[in-house]
């Protein structure tokens, strides 16, 4: 049978509890049982001397009147003895369990001795004290013991029934407070249950509870508001894959269809081929994409840094471009001293391409395209600018996304699949590094690259 925090909780109190009052109980009577025989012991000589003391003043007054009539020894049990053993009792003659005395203790005190004992047997715990007495020119013992000879086990009955009454109290409010700290707990766990079933609408708003129960239902809350975003993000990526797939997929399938069912000039039909080949191009370079981000932000994607001239790289993946930008007639207008860089030249070779491909696409004919390298202290700068259609405000907040376009009239044959930015933000932060973006509608884009001179890899 599965236990549940509730009963633990209880369990936990009520033996802790138990166990502490029984410590307590022997420990108490531990240090007090000796002060409280001390006490009784104070009390019975001084009753004794006092009975003695009294009497001598009394001139001879008979001794039975004497005792019966003192309302000291009322409290007190009192027996006197004479030389042949003879005794008689005053004070509480009907008490239960009253202690007998022993003969040689009588003996011990008609010999001007005092006496003292207590005794424990058979759970009997009595004190007796014994002073020599002298009336009319004759010694007798005289011996007083409290009326209640069990006081003791009267003290540790009284104790047990209010340590008792305790724990019956208490266990009444563990019972309740333990309610209490766990319906949080089942609370969460019900919201954990929903969570796991995709529901992530969780809200536990105990912002007035400042303990840790709260502190744990705040990031429960803030847990569950992540997975949701997490979610989301999942169900548009695999929506957006789906996009970029069926569409090139649609093409080649009714293009196939409809070079196998007719027949049509080899013109058109090279055409219908070249539109194959495209939209089969385009799948492959998603299905590449897809996985140099999937290798990026992995553990395990490959990092080989070194130190090379970062401006002849530059100047290499601009010549690369140079059919797209001659047909297109821009003015390239570049500042690349001689700066060195330390990286991984591969991975950063992608970012410029990306970025500056980027700036030529975007920039209608007879446009300028600016590349600046900039060397500081403890940094390196590159700037992609250009004189393009520029990106709003809205978009620049989302152009880092998976499958973002900004530019909504892009096609499957000018446009990309919206996540060649996202891998370039991957890659920079792999190096340390930062990218910014700055622009203007209509206006033209600015792209700034920051790297770290000394390398710092970074892994999310």
């Amino acid at each position: 049978m599965r236990s549940s925090l509730y009963t633990r909780i209880v369990l936990a109190y009520l033996v802790s509890v138990i166990l502490g009052l029984f410590i307590a109980f022997y420990a108490t009577g531990l240090l007090f049982s000796e002060r409280i025989w001390a006490d009784m012991k104070e009390d019975l000589h001084f009753v004794a001397l006092d009975i003695i003391d009294t009497y001598k003043m009394t001139n001879g007054m008979d001794i039975n009147e004497y005792l019966e009539t003192r309302v000291l020894t009322r409290p007190f049990y009192v027996s006197l003895f004479d030389a042949e053993g003879s005794f008689r009792e005053f004070g509480y003659r009907n008490v239960k369990n009253k202690r007998s005395v022993a003969p040689e203790a009588v003996q011990e005190v008609l010999a001007g001795g005092v006496h003292y004992s207590v005794l424990k047997e058979g759970g009997d715990e009595g004190a007796l004290l014994g002073y020599p007495m002298e009336i009319d020119g004759r010694t007798y013992a005289l011996f007083v013991q409290p009326a209640a000879p069990k006081m003791a086990k009267n003290i540790r009955n009284a104790m047990i029934t209010a340590l008792a009454i305790e724990l019956a109290a208490g266990s009444v409010f563990i019972l309740i407070g333990a309610r209490y700290l766990v319906n949080p707990l089942k609370l969460m766990t019900r919201a954990s249950r929903r969570i796991a079933k995709g529901d992530f609408n969780i809200s536990l708003d105990w912002r007035r509870r400042r303990d840790e129960l709260g502190e744990l239902a705040a990031s429960f809350t803030e847990m569950a508001r992540e997975l949701k975003q997490l979610e989301r993000m999942r169900q548009d990526f695999v929506s957006n894959v789906s996009h970029e797939i069926q569409s090139p997929l649609t093409s080649i399938a009714g293009f196939s269809k409809v070079l196998q069912q007719r027949q049509m000039a080899e013109e058109e039909r090279g055409e219908y081929l070249r539109i194959i080949e495209t939209e089969a191009q385009r799948l492959s370079r998603l299905s590449e994409n897809l996985l140099k981000l999937a290798s990026l932000e992995s553990e395990h994607h490959p990092f080989h840094p070194q130190t090379y001239d970062l401006d002849e790289q530059l100047r290499s993946v601009i010549l690369t471009m140079e059919p797209i930008w001659s047909a297109k007639d821009l003015e390239l207008d570049l500042e690349l001293p001689p700066v060195k860089a330390h990286g991984d030249a591969d991975q950063l070779s992608q970012v410029w391409m990306n970025l500056i491909g980027n700036a030529l696409k975007f920039t209608p004919e007879g446009g300028t395209v600016r590349v600046g390298l900039k060397s500081g202290v403890d940094k390196v700068q590159v700037k992609v600018r250009d004189t393009g259609i520029g990106i709003s405000e809205e978009d620049q907040a989302h152009i880092f996304e998976r499958f973002y376009k900004a530019d909504r009239s892009r096609t499957s044959t000018n446009g990309g699949s919206g996540l060649g930015l996202s891998i370039v933000k991957k890659i920079i932060e792999l190096h340390g590094g930062t990218i910014e973006v700055a622009s203007q509608p209509g206006e033209g884009t600015e792209f700034t690259v920051t790297l770290p001179h000394v390398l710092h890899r970074r892994r999310d």
